[in-house]
């Protein structure tokens, strides 16, 4: 089961974000842009969507490593996706220093920093949270 993020995800969100080597600075203060997937009532995913004006920085993409392989980071980042063209938003931009052949397949391309919106470049993420050797990608909406 997809839903939002509540407060009482926090815990087990810090704890998935950590355990795959994932940022955790500012999450707390934007959960309400976060999805969680579940099984059995514990959190195995989790996807975030920071907005930044007219555009978003997608954040925070984990699984556990119990249900990956299963579709479970898919339908996440569709789910967030769809919630990013319903808010009205341009585009989405991610950075990522593991996953630069995971997210074309949902039509993320690669672009350089200079490219991204100042109000996406001002986020937690590119301001050090995200190692600058990170692959930035977008995704127009």
């Amino acid at each position: 089961m997809i839903r939002s993020a509540q407060n009482a995800d926090y815990a087990a969100i810090e704890r998935l974000l950590s355990s795959n080597d994932l940022p955790i600075d500012g999450v707390r203060d934007l959960l309400c842009g976060f999805l969680v997937a579940t099984a059995s009532g514990e959190v195995v995913g989790v996807v975030g969507l920071e907005r930044c004006g007219d555009y978003a920085l997608l954040r925070s993409m984990a699984v556990s490593s119990d249900w990956r392989s299963k579709g479970v980071g898919r339908r996440l980042v569709e789910r967030i996706v769809a919630e990013a063209e319903v808010q009205g938003i341009k585009a989405m931009y991610l950075l990522t220093t593991t996953a630069e052949r995971y997210f074309p397949s949902f039509g993320f391309s690669v672009t350089t920093r200079d490219a991204v919106p100042p109000e996406v470049q001002a986020t937690s993420e590119f301001q050090g949270a995200c190692p600058a050797s990170a692959t930035v990608m977008c995704l127009s909406v």
